[in-house]
């Protein structure tokens, strides 16, 4: 249990760190979304190869496909409510976007960060090492989104501290949620881990199609789509060594 709550909050940690660098150093773009490119390519297998396939093994295709649109669908409707306000530029990294709302930002990255750290904390329900290929998808998707959260945030009138006290509270939200998943599903059926697993592989993928794609090839260029390759093949290794 303690492990859920310490791998839940060390993936939910990149939002803090993300914070401190956005705020205190300068960060070339493309960098950035070498970085965003990479993560986009092992969220993506992290949702297929780890949660979609062993869901469909757990659960029946017809079940897990259900669950897969059915998480893709509601995330693309919080996304839009939060995308009104501001808060689909929470994955990006330029300043001064038009219509930004850092506090829409924010509520966009809660929004992301609670259904990945209770499937971190449900990774250990059935094993007794947690999903590394999950924790650091989650890690590398997180940073990005912390450093253009704190932007925004800032431009808001937000002050360092006040900022970096909201990514504080983000990565003890996450801790906890992890712990919550290891709670809630340690006695549940194979059949309710497989479509809750299903759910959340369907939500990442319209995470990243409609958050950290775009924003990866506008800040890095042709090079993203070998970057984010790599690191879908790099889900493939992390799974076969773990």
């Amino acid at each position: 249990m303690l492990r859920a709550a310490l791998w839940g909050g060390l993936a939910g940690s990149a939002v803090f760190l993300g914070a401190v660098v956005g705020l205190f150093f300068n960060i070339e773009k493309k960098v950035i979304g070498f970085i965003m490119a990479f993560g986009t390519g092992i969220l993506i297998g992290a949702a297929s190869f780890e949660l979609l396939i062993e869901a469909v093994e757990g659960g029946g295709i017809k079940l897990s496909t259900i669950a897969f649109i059915v998480g893709a669908l509601l995330f693309t409707i919080f996304n839009l409510l939060i995308a009104k306000q501001g808060g689909h530029q929470r994955k990006r990294s330029k300043g001064n976007p038009v219509g930004h709302s850092g506090l829409a930002i924010f509520i966009g990255t809660i929004m992301d960060a609670i259904p990945e750290s209770l499937i971190i904390g449900a990774s250990l329900v059935d094993s007794t090492n947690v999903s590394y290929l999950l924790v650091i998808a989650v890690f590398l998707s997180n940073f990005p989104e912390g450093l253009s959260s704190s932007i925004g945030l800032k431009k808001d009138g937000y002050s360092k501290m006040k900022i970096l006290a909201l990514w504080i509270f983000v990565s003890l939200l996450a801790l906890l949620s992890s712990l919550v998943g290891f709670i809630l599903l340690k006695d549940s059926s194979t059949a309710i881990i497989a479509i809750i697993s299903a759910f959340a592989a369907g939500g990442i993928v319209a995470m990243v199609s409609s958050t950290m794609m775009p924003e990866a090839y506008e800040e890095g260029g042709a090079w993203v789509g070998l970057i984010a390759a790599l690191g879908l093949i790099s889900s493939v290794l992390l799974i076969n060594l773990a």
